[in-house]
């Protein structure tokens, strides 16, 4: 109890110190913040009310004609065994069998649609797993979508009533990360080297279309 009410403290002081301070608090260092961690802390403990204020962002962002159809089971350190098996991460680095043991994340949101899957699900899907991403790293967390997993076993291991489609992780991630300016005809897959990851953006001006 002790150890929650300090941190909801320290977290508040931040926000507080932050919002004084929000000229510097731009979306561009949020999304530069926001990169997909394949290690975290272990000995950090995220806490129901930061996935609650991580999973409330999807009162106020936009959803295909309104339908508002994703629902969300937030998943703390407790139950994180349940999750743990089912999942696989770093798919571009299969021999470093990510996350590495004592790095795993412990903190999941699970991300179901109440509808069958279509393009329009896929869509809300994008910008809900996004929102909540963006959000984390306002609050000083770190995060990473996970589509690589047991689709059945999660949804019984939780008794879900409805599909899962994505798992966002949640949680202090500890890698180094980079991004890496390319052109159009370079290669995109991401790549480790002396412990720093290493992530190919295409640069601006191949991005627009003349």
């Amino acid at each position: 109890m002790a150890d929650n009410y300090l941190g909801k403290k320290m977290e508040d002081h931040y926000a507080n110190t932050a919002t004084t301070a929000k000229r510097t608090v731009t979306l561009s260092r949020l999304l530069t913040k926001n990169r997909s961690h394949r290690g975290y802390d272990t000995s950090f403990k995220v806490r129901e009310d930061q996935l609650r204020r991580i999973i409330e962002v999807n009162t106020k962002i936009p959803s295909a004609s309104n339908r508002q159809i994703l629902r969300f089971r937030p998943v703390l350190h407790n139950e994180a065994e349940k999750v743990l098996p089912h999942i696989r991460l770093g798919g571009a680095l299969p021999h470093l069998n990510l996350p590495k043991e004592g790095c795993e994340p412990e903190a999941f949101i699970i991300i179901c649609s109440t509808i069958a899957e279509d393009k329009y699900v896929d869509i809300d899907l994008g910008i809900s797993a996004q929102s909540m991403l963006l959000q984390a790293a306002e609050i000083g967390l770190n995060g990473i979508c996970i589509g690589a997993f047991d689709h059945e076993a999660i949804k019984s291991g939780f008794d879900l009533k409805y599909d899962p489609l994505l798992i966002v992780a949640i949680g202090r991630g500890t890698d180094n990360i980079k991004l890496v300016e390319i052109g159009a005809d370079q290669s995109t897959t991401y790549y480790r080297e002396d412990d720093t990851h290493y992530v190919p953006k295409i640069r601006c001006e191949d991005l627009i279309i003349k």
